[in-house]
């Protein structure tokens, strides 16, 4: 345990959508073929009943209990809501059963709740609706569209975490080199560029805030394990390298791999989730890890 304080390592605030936190497809499925009416009866029939875990369950479950090994609790997850309060006490119930300290929410009624997450501060925001996600990352947080795994979630203890670089933890400068010019032109503009950093990506601050976290614990003991899998190969990986370097930043793991797949390498990190901006490789890579899509850049226009 750390005698760090919680100004001293910041404080972490996930947004997630109720159906990316437990499975809701059952209720969802009368709401679509029966309305509002038959989902409202449904729901609070059932109240007492425990929903099934959602895909990014032990994600979160994960996240919170940093708080259990550190003095403060940097750690704080907002569940945000179309249910409204009434038809929502079952999702609070299920917190509940399972123990989440999950303590604030928002219940919006039918409409997107998305504008509450600026509201609360929110480093991260995961959900199940692309559209919610896509105005959350307009808004300048870090955020991705959950889709669901293939595989069982990863049961060591300790939290992993994949990046994808470009578009993601970096922004999409040079990506757009290479969708518009090519390999060779890419490879040419990053080897002129080595020396100067790439503009942060939205999930840079998520990066952020969460190594200050792992700098809470004694070296080589931190709980949190980062990894860069990127498609990048030399003589592109220096200005990755040197960027990360300039923002202070430090990957546990790098991978480049030169437009090799990357589900392979996900399932020997043994990731507990990966965010990539590019739907064909999120398609790949959820048949081994769960999986974020983040719909940023120029490869979602």
């Amino acid at each position: 345990m750390s005698n760090s304080t919680q100004s001293e390592i910041g404080s972490l605030v996930i947004s997630i959508s109720s159906r990316a936190l437990f499975n809701l497809d059952q209720s969802h499925r009368v709401f679509q073929e029966q309305g509002l009416d038959a989902y409202q009866e449904y729901q609070i029939a059932r109240e007492d009943e425990p929903l099934e875990q959602g895909v990014a369950f032990v994600l979160v479950q994960k996240l919170l209990h940093l708080n259990n090994l550190l003095d403060e609790s940097p750690v704080e997850v907002i569940l945000l809501s179309r249910n409204s309060a009434d038809t929502g006490l079952r999702i609070f119930n299920s917190i509940q059963h399972y123990d989440l300290d999950i303590t604030r929410a928002a219940f919006s009624g039918g409409d997107s709740p998305y504008r509450y997450i600026s509201a609360f501060n929110s480093h991260l925001f995961l959900s199940t609706d692309g559209v919610d996600v896509s105005q959350a990352l307009e808004l300048g947080v870090a955020a991705a569209t959950i889709l669901p795994s293939k595989k069982p979630n990863a049961h060591h203890e300790s939290l992993k975490i994949a990046f994808d670089g470009d578009a993601v933890l970096f922004s999409d400068e040079s990506e757009r080199v290479f969708k518009s010019r090519g390999l060779e032109a890419f490879a040419e503009s990053e080897r002129e560029a080595a020396n100067e950093p790439l503009s942060g990506g939205p999930f840079k601050p998520f990066l952020a805030v969460l190594q200050k976290i792992q700098s809470a614990f004694p070296a080589g003991h931190a709980p949190i394990r980062t990894c860069l899998i990127t498609a990048r190969a030399a003589p592109a990986h220096e200005r990755v390298v040197k960027t990360l370097r300039a923002w202070n930043i430090r990957i546990d793991e790098s991978l480049f791999l030169g437009g090799l797949d990357k589900g392979q390498f996900l399932q020997a990190f043994d990731a507990d989730v990966f965010f990539d901006d590019q739907k064909g490789h999120c398609e790949s890579a959820r048949n081994h890890v769960t999986t974020g899509h983040v719909p940023h850049g120029i490869s979602n226009k």
